[in-house]
């Protein structure tokens, strides 16, 4: 069932219910007010009998006369019968009316009145004291009048009743129409969009409720879902791309090498050369799976120097910078020892610290220096790691952080795009701040701000 089909539904249901709760009520109460407007007419009818049958005696006879004209209306002897003590007609013709029995008469005398429906007819009675004796007067109408009232009511509200239900439903199909038609509208938007353009985005309606919130949503949804998208195809042009060399080099040095007898050592240099190739290959796939995996790794944080962290970074590359004529640097500018002192993964905080150091060689000229600091700053540790290479040009520094992303002026320089990207989503996942500040040419500066323990953790 569509929303439109429910909503007309439910709201021609809801009015039906409401208006049939509302006709009962209003019936009943009309059903009663009527029925008491003919007692009370009928016990005023008994009231004036028995004065003009037992008052007469004491009454002048032009009082008598003139009762007798103004009321000559409501007083006929067959509707009226006035009972004596011996429960016997006395005045009046109503004779034998089996629909008074003893019982009517005996609760009229003990309760002064009395008043039932029986048959087709309204009964009303009083006790009636007189010089006489003690009477009860009984004055009795047709109910006619009154149940062609009741079903007068009855078809005018069933009537209403299916007008109404009638009007609700053209009305309910005619107010779905418009407040589901933005719906419609996103459902057709949504079925436009084309798989490769998933990320375009719906354009908000601007209403400030609910539909507004869905649309928010859903162009965050599949804005990020593009991305995966993208992410996927960059990783299949990168993987065809990047492991083509080593590969290429691999299968190129086996076949030259197949083709005749070799020395030792040229064996051992194929073999060396097509290690590292390999190697290349494991350290990229090894970034992959740490990527693709590092939103599931567990919580399970450590307390870690981070001084000693850099100095191992330091001892591991140490030489790989020397082969390039590249100096690194470290300083300590920390007052606070507690601040080195830091719960996190070793393992991870390792390889994106490394991933920057490595980076800031790799892209630094002959004779340049790199300095590692450690600083306090406002009662935070920060790490700043500065080179004097190539440097990264504006246009980039908003993209260089994303996956598979190299900037323009890297030239030769071997790189997968996707070592700051890793780095960065280590820092991220320990709540690590980081910055890049470059000038082209003259170098790049990554600023680490390492968070509050006692704010995060």
């Amino acid at each position: 069932m569509t929303l439109r089909n429910r909503f007309t539904l439910i709201s021609s249901l809801s009015f039906g219910i409401v208006s049939i709760i509302t006709f009962v009520v209003i019936f009943f109460a009309y059903y009663d007010s009527t029925k008491f407007f003919y007692f009370e007419k009928l016990r005023n009818t008994a009231l004036i009998s028995a004065i003009y049958y037992l008052e007469k005696d004491e009454l002048p006879k032009n009082r008598h006369a003139q009762i007798k004209k103004e009321y000559n209306h409501l007083i006929e002897n067959k509707q009226v019968a006035i009972y004596d003590q011996r429960n016997q007609v006395t005045f009046g013709q109503n004779l034998g009316d089996k629909n008074i029995k003893l019982h009517h008469l005996n609760v009229a005398r003990n309760n002064k009145s009395v008043q039932f429906m029986s048959g087709n007819n309204f009964y009303s009675g009083i006790f009636y004291p007189d010089n006489q004796g003690d009477f009860v007067v009984f004055a009795k109408s047709s109910s006619d009048s009154f149940n062609s009232q009741m079903i007068r009511l009855s078809v005018i509200m069933l009537a209403v009743l299916i007008m109404g239900l009638l009007a609700i439903y053209f009305l309910s199909r005619y107010l779905s129409k418009i407040i589901y038609k933005p719906i419609s509208n996103i459902v057709e938007r949504i079925n436009n969009v084309e798989y490769n353009d998933i990320s375009q985005a719906i354009t908000s309606t601007n209403t400030h409720d609910e539909l507004e919130e869905l649309i928010k949503s859903y162009n965050k949804l599949f804005g990020r879902i593009s991305e995966s998208i993208l992410l996927q195809q960059n990783f299949i042009n990168y993987v065809s791309h990047e492991f083509k060399t080593p590969l290429a080099a691999i299968s190129g040095n086996l076949e030259v090498f197949a083709q005749k007898d070799r020395t030792p050592e040229e064996y051992q240099e194929v073999v060396q050369e097509s290690l590292e190739n390999v190697y290349e290959i494991e350290n990229i796939l090894n970034n992959l799976l740490l990527m693709s995996g590092l939103t599931k790794l567990e919580k399970s944080h450590k307390q870690i120097r981070i001084d000693e962290l850099i100095w191992k970074i330091h001892e591991k590359l140490n030489s790989k910078a020397q082969e390039n004529n590249i100096s690194i640097t470290i300083n300590l500018k920390v007052a606070n020892p507690a601040l080195l002192e830091f719960p996190g993964n070793e393992t991870l905080l390792y390889l994106a610290l490394y991933n920057i150091v490595e980076n800031a060689i790799k892209y630094s000229g002959p004779n340049h220096s790199i300095s590692v600091t450690m600083l306090e700053e406002n009662k935070h540790l920060q790490i700043e790691i500065t080179d004097q290479g190539k440097g990264i040009h504006t246009d980039d520094l908003d993209k260089i952080t994303e996956t598979f992303y190299r900037g323009k002026n890297v030239d030769h320089v071997k790189g997968s795009g996707i070592g700051l990207s890793l780095s960065k989503s280590i820092f991220d996942h320990h709540y690590i701040v980081m910055k890049i500040s470059s000038e082209v040419g003259k170098g790049t500066t990554v600023l680490l701000i390492f968070p509050d323990v006692s704010e995060k953790f």
